[in-house]
């Protein structure tokens, strides 16, 4: 019997929720230079489904890797983890 491989999961805030089902999340990380060892700040955005159109900006959120629902969508939205204030 095969097992599947698990989905990856992020959590991120929601920047943009202009789109119908739509939400563009962006994940925040420090990376160390590998020369100067300085810590520089990157953010990575994902577009994610949110079929029930819940979400708001500012809204700390978890995403799951799912099968390309379009050319840039290829994660879900798995639950709200936080409501913005």
């Amino acid at each position: 019997m095969e097992t599947r491989n698990l989905r990856k999961e992020r959590i991120g805030v929601v920047v943009s929720n202009k789109m119908e089902k739509t939400i563009v999340v962006a994940e925040k990380g420090k990376e160390k230079h590998p020369i100067y060892g300085k810590f520089v700040n990157r953010t990575t955005k994902f577009y994610a489904h949110d079929e029930k159109n819940d979400c708001n900006i500012g809204d700390t959120v978890m995403i799951m890797e799912t099968r390309p629902l379009s050319k840039q969508k290829g994660w879900r939205l798995v639950k709200i983890l936080e409501r913005a204030k």
